[in-house]
């Protein structure tokens, strides 16, 4: 590319080579290749998510199915919901990191304590744990 840029130059009028001698000395063979690896497939608002995952699990570490996540996002307020299946784990993909979020479960009319997944945490991925104790209450 840099030499068709040399020759179409070569073809011009001085005045026309000193308007192009800037972007003919900013080019970089890996300038030309940036833009499609930008647009094989890649959307940049998923490179820029982050991802919850976590289990739902009792006193003794067993996993609670059926058991219900919240997530709360704190600058709206809005609420997303997750009934986890038989081995406790839940997932909450495409999360905004510049948010802070807040996750508790919920089970049999108990609930665990609320976990706040911070804007400040710069992981892609979260794993967070929520315990609920069943058998409190219970004589």
């Amino acid at each position: 590319m840099k030499n068709a840029l040399i020759r179409v130059a070569a073809s011009l009028p001085v005045m026309s080579l000193l308007v192009m001698l800037p972007a003919l000395a900013f080019y970089s063979p890996t300038s030309a290749l940036a833009a499609p690896a930008q647009l094989a497939g890649r959307n940049s608002k998923e490179e820029n998510t982050r991802l919850l995952t976590g289990k739902v699990l009792d006193a003794s570490d067993n996993p609670l199915a059926n058991a219900v996540v919240y997530l709360t996002n704190t600058h709206t307020r809005s609420v997303k919901t997750y009934i986890v299946g038989p081995d406790g784990s839940y997932r909450f993909p495409a999360l905004q990191p510049s948010i802070d979020y807040e996750v508790y479960a919920q089970y049999n009319n108990r609930k665990s304590h609320t976990k706040t997944v911070s804007q400040f945490d710069n992981r892609t991925q979260v794993y967070i744990s929520l315990k609920i104790d069943i058998k409190a209450d219970r004589q």
